[in-house]
C-alpha cells in the first residue's frame, strides 16, 4: 500500500472486555490503550462507544472468481428460482460479446447443455458457472469459439459423439483459451471493507506464481486493501509473496467421482510439508472427508493443515478430526443461503450433518469462518448471524445443536489466518489491522446481521472511513 499510515486516536471505543477507552494508532501498530490526549496533527475517530475489534479475516474466499461474478449475470437462487426467470436474466444481459452467468444451481431448470442454452440465446457465446463452482455449462456458439483454434480438454463432456456442453474442472484451459487476465480486485476489497474485513485467505487451488504477483500489484496501488494469505499450487514459494501477501497451504481440490490416487494424495501432503507449508483440503462430502483424514493420518499433521468446509460431517469423522488436532474452516452461512435446497436433496439423516459448528466445539476443534465467495455472500456479519440462528430463508431449522452463540461466532472471523488456533485481539503492539462498529457488543450480539461497519484499518492505513455515519 502506498504511503506511510498517518497517526490516528480512537476515542470512546468499547474494548472486547467491555471497558471504554482510547486507542493510539502509529507506525501501522496499536501503541497505546487507555485515556489519552490528542496531540498535534493527529486525526481523531470518536468511537462514541462502538465495539472496536480486530479486523474480520475472510479464512476462505476465491478473490478473482468473486471480482468476475460482479460483472456477470446471477443464475441461480434466490435471485433466479426457475426456467422462465432464468432465461429472462439470459435475455436481459446487456452486450453481443460472452456472456457469463454465476450461481446456477439445477433446482431452477435442470442440468443445462448447449441445446438448453442455445434455445434463450443462439446469437452470442454463453458460458454459465455451476453453483459448486468446478461446471460450467456453454452454448453452442461458446463451443466453436472455444475449440475454433483448440484442442477439446479431457474435462468437455461428449455423449454419442458430441460435445454437451458440459465442462468440468477445466477453469486453466478456458482461461487460457479466452487470453483472459486476471480481474481487478478494487470492488472485492470495497466490499470487504465495508464490512470490516481487514485480511483474506484465497484459496483458489489454481493459484500460482502469475496469481501472486497479480495480488501483490493490486495491494500496492491500493486496489486490495486487505491482507492476503494465498493458498494455491504446490510450487508457490515464499519468492513470489510480498510484505502484504504471505504463502498460504498447499491446496488439495477433491472431487468424490474422481479420487485421486491414495498414495499420491499422502505423497501431495508430505512434499508440501517437506517444504514447509501446511495442507488445505477440500472436504464437500462425507467420502471427501473420509479420504482426507486417512491421508492425513497416513502422511502426518502439521501446523498449518486444515479441512476446508467439512459439509457432511459425522460423528466418527468429527471425532478424527479433533484426535488428528486439525481446524475447520465452516461456511455457517450456507445454511442460510441454500438451505431449503438441502431440506428437498439432501436425505433426511443427513441434515443435522451439514456444516456443524457445535459438534466440533465441544470436541476442541478450532473454527474458522469463510465465506467461499462467490459460491456464498461475503458478509462475514450474516454469516455469524447464520452460525447463531441455524435457519433457512424460509425459516427451517436445521442441526439446532450446531449454533453457536453470538460470542462463538464471531471468533470465526478472528483467529489468526497463519496459525487457526490463535485468535487475534487488539492490544498494545499488535497490527493495527481494526474494525470500528456502529453499537456496544450488547446490542450487536442480539441482531449480528443489523451491524454496521463504520471504518476499518489495515496497517494503520483507514481502508473504510464511514465515521460521519451516526453510530446507530
Amino acid at each position: 500500500m502506498p504511503g506511510e499510515p498517518a497517526a490516528m486516536l480512537i476515542t470512546r471505543a468499547q474494548l472486547e472486555g467491555g471497558e471504554v477507552g482510547d486507542v493510539r494508532i502509529t507506525r501501522g501498530q496499536v501503541a497505546l490503550i487507555g485515556a489519552l490526549t490528542p496531540e498535534l496533527g493527529e486525526r481523531v475517530v470518536d468511537a462514541a462507544g462502538g465495539l472496536l475489534l480486530p479486523g474480520l479475516h475472510d479464512h476462505h474466499i476465491h478473490a478473482a472468481a468473486l471480482a468476475a461474478s460482479l460483472t456477470s449475470v446471477r443464475c441461480g437462487p434466490p435471485e433466479v428460482a426457475d426456467a422462465e426467470t432464468f432465461a429472462d436474466a439470459l435475455r436481459a444481459a446487456p452486450g453481443d460479446d460472452w456472456l457469463r452467468g454465476t450461481g446456477y444451481h439445477e433446482s431452477v431448470a435442470g442440468m443445462l447443455d448447449a441445446p438448453a442454452l442455445d434455445a434463450i440465446i443462439a446469437d452470442r457465446p454463453v458460458r454459465v458457472q455451476h453453483r459448486g463452482g468446478r461446471m460450467w455449462f456453454l452454448n453452442s456458439r461458446a463451443l466453436d469459439l472455444l475449440l475454433a483454434d483448440q484442442a477439446p480438454p479431457p474435462g468437455l463432456q461428449r455423449e454419442d459423439g458430441r460435445f454437451t456442453g458440459r465442462l468440468f474442472d477445466e477453469d486453466a484451459w478456458m482461461k487460457r483459451t479466452l487470453g483472459g487476465r486476471p480481474p481487478g480486485l478494487a470492488a472485492v476489497g470495497a466490499i470487504l471493507a465495508r464490512a470490516g474485513v481487514t485480511g483474506l485467505t484465497d484459496m483458489s487451488p489454481a493459484n500460482d506464481a502469475v496469481m501472486a504477483r497479480h495480488f501483490a500489484a493490486q495491494g500496492a496501488d491500493g486496489s486490495l486493501p486487505q491482507r492476503v494469505l494465498l493458498a494455491g499450487r504446490l510450487d508457490l514459494a515464499e519468492a513470489d509473496m510480498t510484505r502484504l501477501v504471505t504463502l498460504g497451504p498447499a491446496k488439495l481440490h477433491l472431487h468424490e467421482a474422481e479420487l485421486p490416487d491414495f498414495d499420491e494424495a499422502v505423497a501431495f501432503m508430505r512434499d508440501a510439508h517437506a517444504r514447509g507449508r501446511g495442507v488445505a483440503v477440500h472436504c464437500a462430502t462425507e467420502v471427501e472427508l473420509v479420504f482426507t483424514l486417512a491421508a492425513f493420518d497416513a502422511a502426518g499433521v502439521q501446523p498449518g493443515d486444515r479441512i476446508e468446509h467439512a459439509s457432511v460431517a459425522p460423528d466418527t469423522a468429527v471425532a478424527e478430526i479433533a484426535r488428528l488436532g486439525l481446524p475447520v474452516c465452516s461456511q455457517p452461512h450456507f445454511i442460510a443461503e441454500r438451505g431449503d435446497i438441502y431440506r428437498a436433496e439432501v436425505e433426511p439423516e443427513l441434515q443435522p450433518l451439514l456444516y456443524r459448528l457445535g459438534a466440533f466445539r465441544d470436541v476442541g476443534v478450532t473454527l474458522a469462518g469463510g465465506s467461499d465467495a462467490p459460491f456464498g455472500g461475503p458478509d462475514p456479519w450474516a454469516a455469524m448471524a447464520a452460525a447463531v440462528s441455524r435457519r433457512t430463508r424460509d425459516g427451517a431449522l436445521i442441526g439446532a445443536a450446531e449454533a453457536l452463540t453470538p460470542e462463538e461466532a464471531l471468533d470465526l472471523h478472528l483467529r489468526a489466518p497463519e496459525a487457526l488456533e490463535r485468535r487475534r485481539r487488539v492490544e498494545v503492539g499488535a497490527p493495527a489491522d481494526l474494525c470500528l462498529i456502529d453499537r456496544p457488543w450488547a446490542r450487536a450480539r442480539q441482531a449480528l446481521e443489523a451491524v454496521q461497519v463504520r471504518a476499518a484499518w489495515v496497517d494503520g492505513r483507514m481502508i473504510f472511513d464511514g465515521v460521519d455515519q451516526a453510530p446507530a
